[in-house]
């Protein structure tokens, strides 16, 4: 396993897959890491939808171009009806659903395996697609698959705000 900084700078959103599919085992590997991930007060209200059959692959590549032709994608929700709000309302589905993205993101790529996170639709227009009930809510997209070889980061990929912007010693 690689040093966890080199991981996480390595990484880079993929938007050109092989046809190579996913192992099993390699698949189970990422949602595990996406159910470990940490929730507010444990709850782990992330749901995770594999897409995977060709009915749902175009179904999906029919609302969003945004899925590079990607062998699998991960639609990710949360349900609110789990989820833990703050004393302020603030629901942490979200938070906890992006976190679990996260890791996901990262175990994938540990693996090989490359992804992109996508949000680039009317996620109305998805929900009502995928029929979800009212009390899941979709956060985004995870197309996932073997980058080919002509994928590369995009040149905005190593650009990073000065440290001096980003943090503030209190």
């Amino acid at each position: 396993m690689q040093d966890f900084l080199q991981l996480a700078c390595e990484r880079y959103s993929v938007r050109k897959y092989s046809d190579k599919p996913i192992e099993d085992d390699k698949l189970e590997k990422i949602l595990k890491a996406g159910q470990v991930g940490p929730t507010a007060n444990n709850f782990q209200p992330q749901r995770i939808f594999v897409i995977k059959s060709d009915e749902a692959l175009e179904k999906v590549r029919s609302f969003t171009p945004y899925c590079f032709n990607a062998p699998l994608v991960l639609m990710i929700c949360y349900d609110r009806n789990v989820s833990w709000n703050a004393i302020d309302g603030h629901d942490s589905g979200i938070d906890d659903a992006t976190i679990a993205i996260t890791q996901m993101m990262l175990e994938a790529w540990d693996l090989g395996i490359g992804s992109v996170w996508v949000r680039g639709y009317d996620k109305r227009e998805l929900d009502k697609l995928f029929d979800l009930p009212d009390n899941l809510v979709s956060v985004a997209l995870l197309p996932i698959g073997y980058p080919s070889a002509e994928s590369k980061p995009s040149p905005l990929h190593s650009r990073n705000i000065d440290m001096d912007d980003l943090v503030t010693y209190l």
